[in-house]
């Protein structure tokens, strides 16, 4: 995904929290790439360090369409979700890809449709690359 990186600052903890804007949002997340990084536009790969536990830290969306938001200290990720054959999970995020590690597996009528998952800021990570 094509973001925005507005600023990257060090949060309490020495980790690096990344300012971006995106075409869904505008959110603050672990930053994963150099501490030094200038403003301006990246690529990222987007990576979820948490498990995914159905009507915990996710459910069905209240609306439909991708988005991106902030909710106190987590992030809220809307995307479309999908199941694998082998039992993994895709959210889906406006052409991007997000791989979800499950603690157990999702009832199946919730493949397909548009969730929310809510995750900490500092487990949600950001990780620029050059095409």
């Amino acid at each position: 995904m094509l973001i925005e990186l507005v600023k990257v600052a060090k949060d309490s903890g020495h980790l690096c929290l990344a300012d971006v804007r995106t075409p869904l949002g505008r959110i603050l997340v672990r930053w994963c790439g150099d501490r030094a990084a200038e403003p301006g536009e990246y690529r990222v790969e987007w990576t979820i360090d948490e498990d995914i536990v159905w009507g915990q830290n996710a459910k069905p969306a209240a609306g439909i369409g991708p988005g991106l938001r902030t909710d106190g200290h987590d992030v809220v990720l809307r995307g479309r979700l999908s199941l694998t054959e082998d039992g993994a999970a895709v959210l889906g995020l406006d052409g991007t890809n997000i791989l979800l590690d499950l603690a157990d597996p999702l009832p199946e009528d919730v493949a397909d449709r548009w969730v929310e998952i809510f995750i900490d800021r500092e487990r949600t990570m950001l990780y620029p690359y050059t095409l």
